[in-house]
């Protein structure tokens, strides 16, 4: 997977879905329900830097392989929607496989 610049992507994507979930479902009911508002800085602080490398890694896949900006646009689109990289994942599998 890690061979390819496809493969990079998705990989990259998988991880920054993963940190969004993350920061959903663990760090933020620890805020609320836990009062330990510390998770949501470190997770939040984590998914942040990955959301930017994310965003970057997208840009240059567009450019290197010459993908229709219509699949930028997706890419960042997907990954403000919890699951989201997953499906576009699966996606990028069936087109580019």
């Amino acid at each position: 997977m890690m061979k390819t610049h496809i493969g990079r992507f998705r990989m990259m994507g998988l991880v920054e879905g993963g940190s969004l979930l993350i920061l959903l479902f663990i760090a933020m009911p620890l805020k609320y329900m836990a009062g330990i508002p510390e998770a949501v800085t470190l997770v939040g602080s984590i998914h942040g830097f990955l959301f930017v490398v994310y965003v970057m890694l997208a840009l240059y896949t567009t450019f290197k392989i010459r993908w229709h900006f219509m699949w930028l646009f997706s890419a960042v689109a997907v990954a403000f929607i919890p699951f989201g990289n997953f499906v576009l994942d699966r996606r990028i599998e069936k087109r580019f496989s």
